[in-house]
């Protein structure tokens, strides 16, 4: 007789105590890894006053994690989950470690000349410890894809989306203060202790995966990075490269955010309260999380996730129009709710489509494409922000054609470029609804979770079995 089809997570058997520890786990690196990154900008700024400086570290993350991402995918594919996850840790205490030592060995006064090679060989070294970490983030969803049954993954990946929240909140408020106390001496050693509980840890969680699951006679698992073949795979789901591309277009627009939205709020409030707000706002996102975690994503997640769009474009559309506080508030922290089920979403639909054996590349192209358009956007906007639309809507003639009602000054100027970039992402996220692609993703998905086809011969029975070369 079938066992029942799974509603709700069960938090009593042993592939969800392992998820838990996984997800607890990556938690712990994720704060320390973001909080290292948050805190060599603050201090870098600190120490040389330069803009230049900082630009080129946010450059650094870029250029590094779009290189990495499939390679980071392949790894994950070619070997076990877990192991990559220790590797992870293993390597980015490493780095850590000799930045720690070259912090203790030089005169501070060198990390002052934004010239200096000490400085960047320093930064580099944290940088490429922060990356590493990408690993986890590549490997989590695919440890979903093993650990967690299919009709509950929706709720998995909202837990994971919860996690991503409570980072978010411990680090904005972790790295100023330890930069504040002591530089960077307190930021390195703490890496390094919660470095170290990550692989001791890691070492004691039991993940039943015998082996690199591969299909046989589809595929024998090769130790390359293989992006021929992951573009095929990519492009054998219909639909798949529209969503990756949405995806990435939407992270394009996001980076007018990334870039503007913290000029925005200082011009409306203190620093003090700037970061205060950020702190409430960012529980947002953990309720999104833990909502999901309870109530999934429904039957298609694919609509969800364009409609959680449409309502999020919606939003940035509307609490731009004045310049208040609570508007700007309530907008936000309703954003930052709905941002968990766009990733829930994305995280479902690809655990769904795509065999295991490749989905640590696909999600790892996946992150080096979309997330390769926030920074670029954000490079590229400041300049028309301070050029064009700010005189627009100080001295332009912005002031005379709606300046009665909208408002003038800086911050009016880059509102408006907010409901621009609000506006172009609200259209697109129509026309995605209405397209053929969403309607053939959304075909596949539902055949797939029907037959069976992306997890032949069995996603779970693969993994705890052992289809290996």
């Amino acid at each position: 007789m079938p066992k029942p089809t799974p509603t709700q997570l069960d938090f009593k058997t042993s592939s969800m105590r392992a998820f838990l520890h996984l997800l607890l786990n990556t938690l712990f690196v994720s704060v320390i890894n973001f909080t290292v990154w948050f805190a060599i900008t603050f201090y870098t700024y600190l120490q040389t006053k330069s803009v230049f400086a900082t630009g080129i570290i946010a450059g650094i993350f870029l250029v590094f994690t779009a290189a990495s991402g499939i390679w980071f995918g392949s790894l994950v594919d070619h070997h076990k989950k877990k192991t990559m996850m220790q590797v992870s840790s293993l390597s980015s205490l490493v780095a850590y470690l000799c930045a720690l030592a070259i912090y203790l060995a030089v005169d501070k006064a060198v990390f002052t000349d934004p010239t200096s090679p000490i400085l960047w060989a320093f930064i580099v070294l944290l940088m490429i410890g922060v990356i590493i970490g990408n690993i986890r983030t590549i490997a989590m969803p695919t440890l979903v894809t093993i650990l967690i049954p299919e009709a509950v993954r929706d709720k998995a990946n909202g837990l994971v989306g919860s996690a991503s929240g409570v980072s978010f909140l411990v680090t904005s408020a972790l790295s100023g203060l330890l930069v504040a106390w002591n530089g960077m001496l307190g930021v390195l050693w703490l890496a390094v202790g919660i470095l170290v509980f990550s692989i001791i840890h890691l070492w004691f969680v039991r993940v039943p995966e015998k082996g690199i699951v591969h299909v046989e006679g589809q595929e024998s698992p090769s130790k390359k990075v293989d992006l021929k073949g992951t573009f095929r795979i990519v492009r054998q789901v219909p639909g798949l490269w529209a969503l990756i591309l949405f995806s990435t277009f939407n992270n394009f627009l996001g980076g007018v955010f990334m870039a503007l939205m913290d000029a925005y709020g200082l011009e409306l409030m203190s620093v003090q309260a700037w970061g205060l707000l950020w702190a409430v706002l960012s529980t947002g996102f953990i309720f999104g999380g833990l909502i999901i975690a309870k109530t999934g994503l429904g039957k298609n997640p694919l609509r969800t996730l364009l409609l959680v769009n449409v309502a999020m474009w919606s939003i940035t559309i509307l609490f731009p129009l004045q310049a208040s506080v609570i508007m700007l508030a309530v907008g936000m922290l309703v954003y930052m709710y709905l941002i968990p089920y766009a990733e829930a979403a994305e995280q479902t639909i690809l655990q769904r489509v795509v065999p295991l054996e490749r989905q640590g590349r696909v999600f790892g192209f996946a992150q080096s494409v979309e997330q390769a358009a926030s920074p670029l956007t954000a490079f590229a906007i400041s300049p028309i922000a301070q050029f064009i639309f700010i005189p627009f809507m100080t001295t332009g003639a912005g002031v005379g054609m709606i300046g009665s009602w909208f408002g003038t000054g800086v911050n009016r100027g880059i509102a408006l470029l907010f409901i621009l970039a609000a506006v172009i992402g609200l259209t697109a996220s129509l026309l995605a609804l209405s397209s053929k692609y969403y309607r053939a993703l959304s075909a596949k998905y539902q055949e797939s979770k029907q037959t069976g086809e992306a997890d032949a011969p069995g996603i779970n029975r693969a993994a705890q079995e052992g289809l290996v070369t």
